[in-house]
């Protein structure tokens, strides 16, 4: 196994050639968000530094070969909840450098450019690429993205789950399992488009939404999705427009602003997750109702507020569930024009 950095943050389509066309050849080159990666052979393990890069290492068939596990948000996808409970969890939120380095992984698989990357808080990469470990992150966090702009980013082209199914084929092609990887893309594909066609079948007629992921405190101004994350990539597909204009990934909007806009459908985040009180949806429900701003929109009045799991609304592997899930929501509340 060898390592090159510093090179271009384009990245290479001869992979998902290679996971198109059958067993992986070796040695494998893959450019990934600004640095190559090169393997002479199936990584003997892996660890994973966020929930996103967990889930699909595990939907790919490759739990037996994932040490450890970090940066969780909510329980796992319940498929995998008894290989899950055998796996060492290094920590829920994020791990130590050392605690990475002591399951001596053949990979480090990442979700996000902030736990693992230039300034990573976990480590930079180079660290890592020091001891002869690779990293891996996820594509959902670097294509079309502007990582310098804070934890966040901003998107500089709306998220598409074509990078979701990038990161799947590029991980399967990394381990030998692109038959998994081609599988698992077929079935989210099909999917989403179900789900799509389900929306359209609706005729929405300048229908909205707000998605609201939490807040310092309950009565500040919320974290809510912006226009090209993945809630933005949802909206625009179901035929709703997002009432929050910003680029940025999660900007904060005053409730005043978002009563004015008084969305169609209000989508709120469940999490396990307790850094903030809003953490808690239904902290979140209660506020909405008894706020006397945030009362007064339409779908709070007539109960068109969307639970939603925190995974499903960012860029990850679950969000093909989100765009099923709204679609269901907007079926049931009678929107069909």
């Amino acid at each position: 196994m060898f390592l090159r950095t510093g090179l271009t943050a384009m990245l290479l389509s001869s992979t998902a050639a290679v996971a198109a066309e059958g067993p992986t050849q070796y040695p494998l080159t893959i450019e990934n968000c600004g640095e190559t990666i090169s393997f002479d052979a199936a990584p003997g393990a892996a660890v994973s530094v966020g929930q996103a890069a967990t889930e699909i290492l595990y939907s790919l068939g490759l739990g037996a070969k994932v040490a450890g596990t970090s940066v969780w948000f909510s329980e796992v996808l319940p498929e995998f909840a008894d290989l899950n409970a055998g796996i060492e969890r290094l920590a829920d939120n994020d791990p130590s450098f050392e605690s990475v380095v002591a399951k001596k992984p053949g990979l480090v698989a990442v979700q996000y450019e902030w736990h693992v990357g230039p300034e990573g808080i976990v480590a930079t990469r180079q660290q890592f690429h020091d001891l002869a470990i690779p990293t891996y992150i996820l594509p959902t966090d670097c294509v079309a993205k502007d990582n310098s702009t804070g934890a966040d980013g901003t998107r500089l082209a709306m998220f598409s789950t074509a990078s979701v199914h990038q990161g799947i084929r590029e991980l399967a092609a990394i381990f030998d399992v692109t038959a998994n990887g081609e599988a698992l893309v077929a079935d989210l594909m099909a999917r989403e488009a179900a789900a799509v066609e389900k929306a359209q079948a609706l005729g929405l007629k300048d229908a909205s939404a707000l998605f609201w992921f939490s807040s310092t405190e309950l009565a500040a101004d919320p974290f809510v999705a912006g226009q090209k994350g993945a809630p933005g990539y949802m909206m625009e597909k179901l035929g709703l427009r997002n009432v929050v204009e910003s680029d940025e990934e999660w900007p904060t909007v005053g409730w005043e602003t978002l009563a004015k806009a008084d969305p169609t459908v209000i989508v709120i985040a469940s999490m396990d997750r307790r850094r903030f009180e809003a953490d808690d949806a239904e902290k979140k429900l209660e506020f909405l109702k008894t706020d006397p701003v945030a009362s007064q929109m339409t779908a709070v009045k007539e109960g068109r507020i969307v639970v939603m799991d925190a995974q499903t609304m960012d860029a990850t592997i679950r969000s093909v569930s989100g765009v099923e899930e709204l679609a269901d929501a907007l079926e049931s509340y009678g929107l069909a024009q």
